[in-house]
Order: structure tokens, then C-alpha cells, then sequence
């Protein structure tokens, strides 16, 4: 029974775990990393059609996007997640996969007018993203779930986004039985839509993440509306637009929360029934998601409209962009309005488009909402960059740029440690993963100097006993090196790979099978091998 670290170990993204008990191979998430990440991830330590399941905290792409490449490779197990999270990730890694493949004919378009330049093959395909979502296993907040023999989960409320968890595992091995707790992105309090964070009773190990594990929210909570509403109306009074890159996912909900009540006390005055565009198909599909989960997901606030009648996030005025066509047209409109779009770190997606529109005028305003990765487009731009690259052209930054501050799907320090104090007895250890390098540190070190708790913050490739206690291998840190260009690689030969990695992987699990079966499996694999060789 043990478990290794494998992503998102002092660093923010790519968060992946590894898990192996009662004979079983489990990852808990699979994240794609964005922005700049200082350290290597060590690889899993079995194939990928070797996994047999994967438990999934949550829809975001730092926890889910890397779900499709494993299917690519061969995995083709059960991936337990909530109700709305598999809802959500039905349009997330379809999304996630399109913007891969674009990306690829971008560059390789741009390739072709340089000799020598190697092809870009995207991490996966739209069909392998497809695949992925048919093996998604929809479950119950609350709800005890058999897995397998030796194998419970259940998912509770994280109020970080709609369907978000942690994730309680008892594993049952050999005799022996121990309880983790993998806490997923814990929620900030008091967000609009979502319930607070929900309690966890026991653990034996908790893996918890650090994102703001070195800062606190502040202690009066901003007037969101009533800001919200100043920066629209100073930048309609002088012409411009408010352009706010958003996460299509829970952000743009929240905003257009705040945008309702704006619209239906009058709070920005003299523009009218003012347009505001949201600009992101997956943003219109995971608002459509949003609404179908009110009951299961949505908090006491937001409830109470509904059964007065309101939709909490639709309102006169607003537009849901869906074709490119109506994209476009946004920019070709004189009249001030509010633009929200994707990606929320503004290094993919239509968003792109509007800043190229948006950032040279002196009038409008550029309002950040999210948290902002290091290396991503949208740091820079936070940090006072005067001009920027979008599509290979130098744009000036001359709009006001703003952030809303506190703003936050993530627990603060604070409430990092008010979840931790939840749990009615302190775990044997509390491994703490999901932040920035120095957060993870400084964070582990207060838990165990000022609250008492056994902690650890492990680098990737770390590997912990779970029935004895004790450390296999606890990895140093490894620097990522500036990689080599990559030889092509033909997308239709990795295919063939995966499925041979994939029947390995069937022949390994069949040691239990009768003879005959065995025997008549055999001899299936060598009259193909007799037909291709």
C-alpha cells in the first residue's frame, strides 16, 4: 500500500497523484500544468493502461486536462468524479482538446515557412478526449462507494467549484486497513453560487493542498457589486469597454452573479440596459451546467432566488457568444460593453481576440478576476507590462488594468487551517502539495511549529509507505532543463503503442483466468501477431 507524488509538488498545476492498494493502481487527478513550472515531474510508475482507476477532485483543467493523454496511452479504467463534475468535464476536455489541436496547426503552419522545422503533434485528440468522457462514473456527494474489494471513496463538498470534492479512500490490504483524505482545491467561504467547504471527520493521511497558503484574504469582505459596478461606469462614461478574462468555469458564473444585481438595482447609470457579452462556448455550456445542479450544488442565497422566480445568472442584456462569427462581430460594435471571455489567464482562447482589440485604447479597462500563474500572458500584463505579443504582433498596454483582490475560489491561509482543524483527531501525517515552492514549505512548517500536525512537503518522485509509515524514497528536487526539440512523432504509431500497452496490460491482469480462457487468449495474440508480421 503506498503512495507517490507525482504533480503539482511545489508547483501550482499539473496536480497528480498515484496510489496503489489492494492490487489496484489509482491516480487521484490528472492536471495539465500551465505557466512556467521550475521543477521535472517524475513519471507514473506503471503504463498508463496499467491504471485501473482514477478519482477525480474536480473539473479544472489543472486537475482533469492531462485525462484525455492517459486514455491515449492506453488507459481505459473507470474515472469516479461528482455529478456536476463529470458534467463538466464533458464540455471541459472537449473544449481542452480543440484548443490543443489548434494550437498544433497554428504552429505548424507558421513551421512551414522555416526548412527544417520539426512537426507539433498535439498531447491528444478530440476522439481521445471523446473516449476519456465515456469512462467518466457519476456519483453523489455523501454517497459510499464500493470500488472494488479493499477499495471505499466518498466525495464531499469542497466549495472551490460546482462539483468540486475531497475525496475520502479507505484501502484495505493484506490485513491491514488505512483512510486518506485527498482535499482537492479547498473553497473559499461565502462565494457566491456554491456551498462552503464541508467538513472531513477522519484521516489517517491527508494530502491538502497550499495554493494561499501564505496570504490571507482580507477580513472585510470587498463590496464585489458596488466595485464591479464603479469600474463599468467610469470606462462606459469615457467610451471604452470592460473586458474581463474569466474562467469559464465558476468565474464567469460568479460575475454574472454580480452583474445581475447590478442590472436590477440600476447601479451603473446613464448607458442604458448596458450589453454584456460572454464570449467562451465552454463558458455558455458550463452555465447551462450550472443550472441543471442548482439543487445539488448551489447554496442557500442563490436558492432563495430561485424559488422566488430568478435565475441568479442570467438578465437582460446579456449575450451568449457561440459561433465565431458572433465573436467577432463583439469588436466591430461601438457601444460600450462588458466582454467576458476565456481563457482566465489569457493564454488561450477567444480572450486573445479581445485584448488585441482592447489593450492599446486608453478608455477601456482590462479586469482581472483570477488567480494569475507565473509565466502565463496574463501575469505579465498584471505585473505593468507597456506592450505584449498576441498572434505574432507587438501590442501596446495602455487600457487600465485592474484586479479584484480577495476575489478568490481558494481558501486563504486561514481557511486552509480551519478545514485542517476540522477533522477530529490530527491524521499520522499531513502532506501538503498544490502550491508555489515556498508556499508549500512555509506552510507545512507552520502547521507542524504552531498547530501541532506531522507534515510533509514532498518534490515529485516521492514514494511513502502507507502500512509501515515510512518514506521509500523521498526525492530531492529536480530543475527542469530546456528541453531539445522533440523528434516528430507519428500520432497513428503512438496509437499502435498505446494499444499494445494496453493489451499488456490485459495479459498481466489475467493470471486469474482459467486455462482454457488463457489458452484460447494466446493463441487470438498469435494469429494476429501471424497476420501483421
Amino acid at each position: 500500500m503506498k503512495l507517490m507524488f507525482i504533480g503539482a509538488d511545489h508547483e501550482v498545476t499539473g496536480s497528480c497523484h498515484y496510489l496503489e492498494a489492494a492490487g489496484k493502481h489509482i491516480l487521484v487527478d490528472r492536471g495539465m500544468e500551465q505557466g512556467i513550472n521550475p521543477f521535472e515531474n517524475a513519471e507514473l510508475p506503471v503504463q498508463e493502461a496499467m491504471i485501473d482507476y482514477v478519482f477525480l477532485t474536480h473539473a479544472h483543467v489543472d486537475h482533469s486536462g492531462m485525462l484525455p493523454q492517459l486514455f491515449a496511452r492506453g488507459f481505459r479504467g473507470k474515472i469516479y468524479a461528482t455529478r456536476a463534475t463529470a458534467e463538466l468535464c464533458d464540455i471541459m476536455l472537449r473544449d481542452c482538446a480543440h484548443i490543443q489541436q489548434q494550437e498544433a496547426e497554428w504552429k505548424n503552419r507558421k513551421a512551414r515557412r522555416h526548412s527544417g522545422t520539426e512537426k507539433h503533434e498535439p498531447p491528444y485528440t478530440m476522439e481521445d478526449a471523446q473516449g476519456t468522457i465515456g469512462l467518466l462514473v457519476p456519483c453523489e456527494y455523501g454517497e459510499l462507494i464500493e470500488v472494488c474489494d479493499g477499495i471505499q471513496i466518498r466525495f464531499t463538498d469542497i466549495g472551490h467549484l460546482l462539483g468540486s470534492s475531497s475525496i475520502e479512500v479507505w484501502a484495505e490490504e493484506k490485513g491491514f486497513k488505512r483512510k486518506l483524505c485527498f482535499s482537492g482545491d479547498i473553497g473559499n467561504k461565502h462565494q457566491p453560487l456554491i456551498r462552503d467547504p464541508q467538513p472531513t471527520a477522519q484521516a489517517d493521511y491527508v494530502i491538502m493542498e497550499s495554493t494561499y497558503g501564505d496570504r490571507l484574504h482580507s477580513t472585510e469582505r470587498p463590496d464585489y457589486i458596488a466595485g464591479l459596478a464603479e469600474v463599468i461606469q467610469e470606462t462606459f462614461d469615457k467610451g471604452g469597454n470592460v473586458v474581463i478574462p474569466s474562467f469559464a468555469v465558476g468565474r464567469t458564473q460568479e460575475i454574472l452573479y454580480f452583474l445581475r444585481k447590478i442590472k436590477e438595482d440600476g447601479l451603473v447609470i446613464n448607458h442604458g440596459r448596458f450589453p454584456v457579452y460572454v464570449d467562451s462556448p465552454l463558458a455558455v455550456e458550463a452555465t447551462g451546467i450550472f443550472e441543471k445542479n442548482i439543487y445539488e450544488c448551489f447554496d442557500a442565497e442563490a436558492l432563495e432566488l430561485v424559488h422566488r422566480g430568478i435565475n441568479p445568472i442570467s438578465f437582460p442584456g446579456l449575450h451568449l457568444s457561440i459561433t465565431s462569427d458572433e465573436s467577432k462581430a463583439i469588436n466591430f460594435d461601438d457601444t460600450p460593453k462588458v466582454i467576458i471571455s476565456a481563457s482566465g489567464m489569457c493564454d488561450a482562447g477567444r480572450i486573445k481576440h479581445h485584448l488585441k482589440h482592447n489593450l492599446w485604447r486608453e478608455e477601456c479597462t482590462v479586469l482581472f478576476v483570477g488567480y494569475q500563474s507565473v509565466g502565463t500572458l496574463g501575469r505579465t500584463i498584471l505585473e505593468g507590462a507597456s506592450e505584449v505579443k498576441l498572434f505574432g504582433e507587438t501590442v501596446d498596454v495602455r487600457a487600465r488594468i485592474m484586479a479584484f483582490q480577495g476575489l478568490s475560489g481558494h481558501a486563504d491561509k486561514n481557511g486552509l487551517i480551519e478545514w485542517l482543524n476540522g477533522f477530529q483527531e490530527k491524521p499520522r501525517k499531513v502532506f501538503i502539495v498544490h502550491g508555489e515552492d515556498t508556499v508549500c514549505t512555509s506552510f507545512a512548517e507552520c502547521l507542524k511549529y504552531e498547530h501541532g500536525y506531522d507534515t510533509y512537503a514532498p518534490f515529485s518522485g516521492t514514494r511513502f509507505d502507507l502500512i509501515n509509515n515510512v518514506f521509500e524514497l523521498e526525492a530531492a528536487p529536480k530543475a527542469k532543463e530546456k528541453k531539445a526539440k522533440a523528434a516528430v512523432v507519428n500520432s497513428v504509431y503512438a496509437r499502435l503503442e498505446a494499444a499494445g500497452q494496453r493489451l499488456l496490460a490485459i495479459i498481466r491482469n489475467g493470471k486469474g483466468m482459467a486455462n482454457k480462457d488463457m489458452g484460447k487468449f494466446a493463441d487470438q495474440i498469435n494469429a494476429l501477431c501471424d497476420k501483421w508480421q
